[in-house]
């Protein structure tokens, strides 16, 4: 039988590099196995354990939790082809913000490795013990956390620096002056109870994990779009080599991502097919909780959220469209790429002002 149960240091241990991952002399997480091929940080038992629970999770007759990037077909602005269009135009600094923007949004991340989260094992009936949900607190969030942000302590950089380093590998050093990430559009009706059979902390735990969930698809999508903008041959010609060894260090990104996809979808699969303890006393289906809050999530996400922040970042650029020589005929060439209608600014002003910060909400 396959190990089910694992300590922290197991689940954080790393494989026997044959080279480190840097450049410009910056440290980054992971490695290199001797035939070149890049190895994700903490995956030296992490990958068999999240394989070993998963395979565990079958034999009960549950699975993964049913669900990936593609249900998130909303708009995104710009989209691959308007940032094309505005960086042969000379209008590059947006795309050196958003890969400026994601480093720093991808080191809030190690928030993950910093939490205390509730203990699950208080409000489920069933033993967790070899279970990945029995884990979390034991390596497993820590890691997901460190992978993100990376461990400063020690020199070495997460996702956050090696976004840093992609963009300076195409722009080069101090292109631009910094730039913090907007603030995030959050759901309408933030604060409210959507399970209320139990207690708010484990509400917040279980809402916690899908968003991150939906979180993780979104980043997803635009780190394939951000490659196949890096990858066009006639952007960044003074820089092609750098651009496309940019590519490389978010395909590392990727590869890492996928195991955090893949647990992700592991404990909500888990918690779908176990029996939670109600605040009055009685016991409700894991499934049933976890199928209504998604459900709300992915109308939110899929339809709402994207148009209300492909408006306010059409807002954003707008005035930096106008200000080049020839402002208005890009404006127009740039609206006729996006994927929806950019005609009513009142619209797009009413959506935005609905918008409110999640101070709770973790990207990575």
């Amino acid at each position: 039988m396959s190990q089910l149960v694992f300590t922290s240091e197991e689940l954080n241990s790393e494989h026997a590099y044959a080279s480190l991952q840097s450049a410009g002399g910056q440290r980054m997480h992971g490695g290199f196995d001797r035939d070149g091929s890049y190895v994700p940080p903490r995956s030296l038992l992490r990958e068999p354990a999240i394989r070993a629970w998963s395979d565990a999770l079958r034999g009960r007759g549950g699975d993964l939790f049913d669900a990936d990037a593609s249900l998130l077909t909303g708009p995104r602005l710009p989209n691959p082809e308007q940032q094309k269009m505005l960086i042969r135009a000379g209008i590059d600094r947006p795309f050196w913000n958003g890969l400026t923007i994601t480093g720093k949004i991808e080191g809030r991340g190690r928030v993950l490795a910093e939490m205390v989260f509730p203990d699950l094992q208080d409000i489920i009936v069933e033993d967790l013990a070899e279970t990945a949900l029995g884990h979390l607190n034991k390596g497993l969030l820590a890691a997901h956390g460190i992978d993100e942000g990376g461990q400063p302590d020690k020199g070495i950089g997460g996702h956050d620096v090696m976004w840093f380093v992609a963009r300076d590998l195409t722009f080069g050093e101090d292109a631009y002056p910094d730039v913090e990430p907007p603030q995030n559009i959050a759901r309408p009706e933030a604060g409210t109870r959507f399970m209320p059979e139990i207690g708010p902390a484990y509400e917040g735990m279980l809402s916690f994990l899908m968003n991150l969930l939906m979180i993780e698809f979104r980043a997803e999508i635009g780190f394939a779009n951000t490659q196949e903008v890096l990858r066009t041959p006639d952007l960044f010609v003074d820089r092609r080599e750098g651009a496309l060894e940019a590519s490389e260090f978010v395909e590392r990104i990727r590869t890492d991502e996928e195991i955090h996809v893949r647990s992700l979808r592991l404990y909500l699969g888990e918690l779908r097919e176990l029996t939670l303890k109600t605040v009055d006393g009685g016991t409700v289906k894991g499934a049933v909780l976890i199928d209504r809050f998604w459900t709300g999530l992915v109308n939110w996400a899929t339809e709402d959220q994207p148009r209300m922040a492909a408006r306010a970042q059409f807002d954003v650029l707008k005035p930096i469209i106008l200000a080049h020589a020839d402002g208005p005929a890009l404006l127009e060439r740039f609206k006729a790429l996006a994927d929806l209608d950019l005609g009513d600014q009142q619209a797009s002003k009413r959506a935005s002002d609905r918008g409110r910060p999640s101070p709770s909400q973790v990207d990575g």
